[in-house]
């Protein structure tokens, strides 16, 4: 299955879960199309296991393929199966961009790094899954300090994770240790997405 490229408001009332995590994309509490409000049916094991799952698929912009294989991955480390894909889905650059504020969305930070503005250590990464390893240094390319969309970015930042340092003077962000669950979005039941893997 390919990567989701359309609105974000209608996967998010779907799911009812606001992909965006700022509860803009859910203005209307209730699913798109004709019958939106009527679907009452009690949802099977299986399908609350999909939703968890796409979720959280979706939330970072990833395709299936991709998003297997970060749960595979997952299982390998050590720690908690659940927790560890959320470390694997924060570790990549792409996220890191946006945890940063160098762009609003995630998708905006999708396509910064495939356009060639970020740089790793101060290398230049065009990979968006390029998995960012604890003490990494998260920066603009030299060319693109003055980029329009990473200014306003970078001017409407109100918070950022404690995971990460920013230098403002340098606008470089260090990714200076995992993330704790606590700190990630809890509306997600990751323990879900590893069941629907499980049986699959």
């Amino acid at each position: 299955m390919s990567r989701y490229t359309g609105p974000n408001n209608k996967k998010s009332r779907r799911l009812g879960f606001s992909l965006l995590e700022s509860g803009k994309d859910l203005k209307r509490p209730f699913g798109p199309g004709q019958h939106g409000k009527d679907r009452k049916k009690k949802p099977s094991n299986y399908s609350i296991q999909l939703s968890e799952k796409q979720k959280l698929r979706f939330m970072y912009g990833l395709n299936e393929k991709q998003f297997k294989r970060i749960v595979e991955d997952a299982g390998k480390m050590k720690g908690v199966h659940g927790e560890n894909i959320f470390i694997l889905l924060e570790s990549r650059l792409d996220n890191l961009v946006y945890s940063a504020g160098f762009a609003m969305t995630r998708r905006g930070a999708r396509q910064l790094v495939n356009h060639g503005h970020i740089t790793v250590n101060g290398k230049k990464v065009d990979i968006p899954s390029y998995r960012v390893k604890v003490g990494d240094v998260i920066g603009i390319c030299e060319n693109s300090k003055d980029h329009k969309g990473i200014e306003i970015s970078l001017a409407n930042v109100n918070k950022r994770v404690e995971f990460i340092n920013y230098n403002d003077k340098k606008k470089e962000a260090t990714y200076v240790r995992y993330p704790q669950r606590s700190e990630l979005n809890g509306e997600i039941n990751e323990a879900l997405i590893v069941e629907f893997y499980s049986r699959v």
